[in-house]
């Protein structure tokens, strides 16, 4: 729901949202230009009569003096009979250049407040204001969630650059977006009398006046008192009527001066309802605020980019929501099928379940969880395919599940089987599969399955559950499913190193580099930023499409985008299509690839210890973390390979970030050596210092394989013992992460 919310507004308004922002942004710039010619007084240096004075002096016919609200000083006189409009100086009242209000600036305040159609276009803009103030509040609240709370706001971005793009401006622009919507609305709500307009009180004319002789405007003792900064207008009296006074407007009030006697006559302020709505309006045109027009305004820049990368965005989640045949209705179908869903790709899979069972003979409604119905009448068995969202939470479409299926009674009960989708990564993988297991078992609902869970989009862990399913319905299902494909990067390797040979566990790092032209033309290219290397960081993820296959193999990288070159370890494994397809490409060679972030497995910012723990290639992230350690934090390694004299993956390097100091200890494991050990013998045996390390808030990171992190689990939960701590302990506070496959 908050989805859509954020989404329609968007697409319905992006192009008037584009023009009145990009039209904001221009109007923006005068309080600044403005301010960047004037001479602006500090407080207190000189007064409104001394100004008045230096005017006087060189513009004898001066009728009015205005402070503008960019600190400018405005004097109107006449010329020849003509009137005419100067910015001064006021500490010398020298003219800086004559006055004349832009029409291209007025026509752009008119396309900006109007769209060019008067009191319509007005209404129109006034709407606009209100749904970027939609837009802003629920992308906020978006932002939040995908971060995985309010906490992590400002955190890691995760998406492709399309996602990081956006987030990155949205974030950057939201208050400023979002204040300049607000008082938009509030302006336009004065403007319709939808709320009642705060009138300034003003004060009222003098009934009696000295009418003596003027004396000299420097002399007034009320134009002493009020100093230039809060001077709004002066208006002169008229020439040689001595019965006629001193009009004075400043920011808190008006009043009336003798222009004898130089006595405040009558004074009344403006109220406090009044003042704040001037406030509202010089804050929404940065008139009196000039930085932080420029403020709003580097924040309006941005809503183009945004609605383009929105609709991008969007365009992407319709293309992954698929299209489904032969969707039974509710009511006439033996089974059914509900998708939890956040950004649609789940629904593929739902999709090749859907036309598997309809394929068996069976009749298929497929629909998102809030279309849970109390009753089906026809329906024997429910599946449920639930996607995590956030930091645990339901998404889109499953947000009302849980409170219809509280309404559902017992006699509509079905045998039901639950698929969680989610990202081991995340501190809480599946969470909201989980949390729907227990619900229907404490409804009591007959279960046909264990629930699965699903890591990374994995379709092999998604076509063995359908295998159990069709078993356990009795219409065997042998699924296929493919996932939509990513776009790619064509990668060119450029250098690889080989190990473990002798072992027989071959082993490569593999560096690849963008694919670029060649001679001149590769030059230029580079010189005007031709596409490279896509963004990442060490422990990111680089999905890789062997030749002949759509489903993509994942590895996690030893490298960062900026360092020039994108790293992988990989082990040859027997039958492995992707493995084999790695490790017979030589210099020169291509692949297809695509990066898919992994910020919940990075090493936390601060002087921390980092205890980094892996075996075989899982070494490859912890390297690179090691690699991108310029502030020497420091950072233990635990490391488990064969044998030192085969498989030893980075040796070199890390011998070297020991003398730099990027890498404080290193603890090599070789369980194919005379010392026969593997990786939790030496956390065993550096027990007492892993203790100590974790006692200064120290972090843990493990890499590798399942069963070696189970090892692992183990060996911390005896070491962590004595501090009455343990690995799920650390692991909900964030200070044990795990990468393994």
């Amino acid at each position: 729901m908050l989805l859509r919310l954020h989404s329609v507004p968007g697409l319905f308004a992006a192009l008037f949202l584009i023009v009145l922002t990009l039209s904001g942004a221009i109007l923006s710039l005068s309080p600044a230009l403005e301010r960047a010619v004037a001479t602006v007084p500090p407080s207190g240096v000189t007064s409104v009569a001394e100004v008045a004075e230096r005017v006087l002096s060189i513009y004898p016919a001066t009728e009015q003096i205005e402070r503008l609200p960019s600190g400018a000083v405005l004097v109107y006189f006449s010329q020849d009979g003509n009137p005419a409009a100067d910015l001064v100086d006021p500490l010398t009242g020298t003219r800086i250049s004559a006055y004349e209000p832009s029409p291209i600036l007025a026509w752009i305040k008119d396309l900006h407040r109007s769209f060019l159609l008067e009191d319509a276009g007005r209404a129109g803009a006034g709407v606009l204001a209100v749904l970027m103030a939609l837009l802003c509040v629920s992308g906020a609240f978006l932002l939040a969630s995908r971060a995985g709370g309010w906490r992590h706001f400002f955190g890691t971005i995760r998406g492709n650059g399309r996602q990081r793009l956006h987030t990155s401006l949205a974030r950057f622009a939201v208050l400023g977006l979002l204040l300049s919507a607000l008082t938009g609305v509030w302006m336009s709500a004065i403007r319709f009398e939808l709320v009642t307009e705060a009138e300034e009180v003003e004060a009222e004319f003098p009934e009696q006046v000295s009418g003596g002789t003027p004396a000299p405007v420097g002399s007034l003792s009320a134009l002493q008192a009020v100093d230039l900064r809060d001077l709004h207008q002066l208006v002169f009296p008229f020439p040689e009527d001595p019965n006629d006074v001193y009009s004075l407007r400043t920011h808190q009030g008006s009043g009336y001066v003798d222009q004898e006697t130089g006595e405040l006559l009558t004074w009344a302020d403006y109220g406090t309802p009044a003042s704040l709505q001037t406030f509202i309006f010089e804050l929404h045109t940065g008139e009196a605020f000039w930085w932080v027009g420029l403020i709003l305004g580097a924040a309006a820049l941005t809503a183009p980019v945004l609605s383009v990368t929105g609709m991008m965005i969007w365009w992407q989640r319709r293309r992954a929501m698929p299209k489904l045949a032969d969707n039974t209705a509710a009511q006439s179908a033996d089974t059914v099928i509900l998708v939890g869903s956040e950004t649609n790709t789940t629904w593929g899979f739902a999709k090749t379940l859907h036309e598997g069972l309809t394929a068996a003979g069976l009749r298929v409604h497929t629909a998102p969880m809030n279309g849970l119905e109390k009753r089906y009448r026809k329906a024997e068995r429910l599946f449920i395919l639930a996607a995590t969202y956030g930091d645990g939470d339901a998404p889109a479409s499953a947000k009302k599940f849980l409170s219809k299926l509280a309404k559902v009674p017992d006699s509509s009960q079905l045998p039901w089987a639950v698929l969680g989708f989610g990202d081991r990564q995340f501190p809480n993988f599946c969470a909201f599969a989980n949390v729907v297991t227990q619900a229907l078992q404490q409804r009591g609902w007959p279960q046909l399955l264990d629930t699965e869970l699903v890591d990374r989009q994995s379709a092999q862990a998604f076509e063995r559950w359908a295998t159990a399913v069709g078993n356990a319905i009795g219409a065997p299902l042998t699924l296929r499913h493919t996932p939509l494909r990513r776009r790619t990067t064509t990668l060119v390797l450029s250098e690889r190193e080989d190990f473990g040979v002798e072992v027989a566990a071959p082993t490569s790092i593999l560096r690849f580099r963008a694919t670029q032209p060649a001679g001149v033309i590769g030059r230029c290219w580079r010189l005007l930023g031709g596409p490279g290397l896509p963004y990442f960081e060490a422990g990111d993820l680089v999905g890789i499409l062997a030749p002949g296959s759509d489903i993509p193999r994942f590895y996690s990288l030893a490298s960062a985008a900026k360092d020039g070159v994108l790293e992988i370890c990989v082990r040859r494994q027997e039958h492995g299509i992707c493995s084999s397809f790695l490790c017979g490409l030589q210099p020169g060679q291509t692949m297809a690839a695509f990066i898919q972030q992994n910020p919940l497995f990075r090493p936390a910012r601060g002087r921390e210890p980092v205890i980094l723990i892996g075996a075989g290639t899982g070494i490859a992230p912890l390297a690179g973390f090691i690699r991108h350690n310029k502030d020497q934090h420091p950072m233990y390694l635990y490391w488990g390979g064969r044998n030192p004299q085969s498989d030893y993956l980075y040796e070199r390097d890390l011998r070297a970030y020991l003398r730099d100091k990027r890498l404080t200890s290193l603890q090599a494991a070789f369980s194919r050596s005379a010392e026969r050990v593997y990786v939790q013998d030496k956390l065993r045996s550096d027990a007492e210092q892993v203790r100590a390390l974790i006692g200064k808030g120290g972090q843990i990171l493990v890499c590798g394989g399942r069963g070696m992190a189970a090892c692992v689990a183990l060996a911390m939960d005896e070491i962590l013992a004595p501090l009455n701590l343990s690995v799920a302990g650390l692991k909900t506070a964030g200070r044990y992460l795990e990468d393994t496959y």
